[in-house]
Formats: structure tokens, C-alpha cells, sequence
């Protein structure tokens, strides 16, 4: 199952993305803290670390796309349902929580966290039901 083609492809554009992510996140932050980056650009170098992220997204659809195994395809499919549920639950808690001051503010880049948590979760709620677990 993990040995598919369009598993294979995936992984490694998540590693080339991630290894991008690392290329921008680390300057920006060094960046940032030495008040080294001008005005208007500081907003770019801001966004840069967010764009392999979004690419990892892009290439899950892509994989989704290119799986010739409908039943691997569907494991996949389940754990990306479980992460968005729990990611969604999560924030949709996380937000009343924040507006009534019990909790404090949190940032917006942590759900992605959240959503590969809820990957996690899918995956063991594959395994347990279906006895496979995906991807």
C-alpha cells in the first residue's frame, strides 16, 4: 500500500516543500529579530514560510488525484475527513474560548498542527475499523 507510485511522488514533493519551508521560515525569523527586512517586504518574507504549506496541501490533492488504488485512496480520504473535523472542532472551540477571555490568544499557524494530529487520527481510526490504516 505505502509502496504506490503516487505515494512515492507525494512523499518526496513533501520533502522538497518541507525542506523550503526550513529555507524560508529560517531567514525570515532571523530577519524579523534583527529588524533586517524593510518595510512593504517584510510583509513577502512573512508570507513565504506559509507558501511550501500550502504547496504540502496542493500535493495531497495531487495524490489524491494519482492514486490508481481507490481503496488506498479512500483510506487517505477518511484520515483527510478526520483531520478536518478535528482541526475545524478544534478552532471552532479554541474561538469561544478566546472571545469570552478564557483562554489565551493562540496563533493561527498552530492548526496546521492540529490538522496533522487529526491525520494521526484518522489513520488509527482506519486501522481500528477497517484494519489498514492508509498512508
Amino acid at each position: 500500500m505505502l509502496g504506490t507510485p503516487a505515494w512515492k511522488r507525494y512523499n518526496w514533493r513533501v520533502i522538497w516543500l518541507s525542506l523550503l519551508y526550513a529555507a524560508f521560515l529560517l531567514p525570515a525569523v532571523y530577519g524579523f529579530k534583527h529588524a533586517l527586512i524593510p518595510g512593504g517586504f517584510r510583509y513577502v518574507v512573512a508570507v513565504l514560510p506559509a507558501l511550501p504549506i500550502i504547496g504540502i496541501f496542493a500535493a495531497l490533492g495531487r495524490y489524491l488525484v494519482e492514486e490508481q488504488d481507490e481503496y488506498v485512496r479512500m483510506l487517505m480520504v477518511r484520515q483527510i475527513l478526520w483531520a478536518s473535523g478535528v482541526t475545524l472542532s478544534f478552532a471552532t472551540v479554541w474561538g469561544f474560548l478566546d472571545n469570552f477571555g478564557l483562554v489565551d490568544h493562540a496563533d493561527g499557524y498552530w492548526l496546521i498542527m492540529i490538522w496533522y494530529i487529526g491525520l494521526g487520527i484518522g489513520g488509527m481510526v482506519n486501522k481500528l475499523t477497517l484494519g489498514a490504516s492508509g498512508c
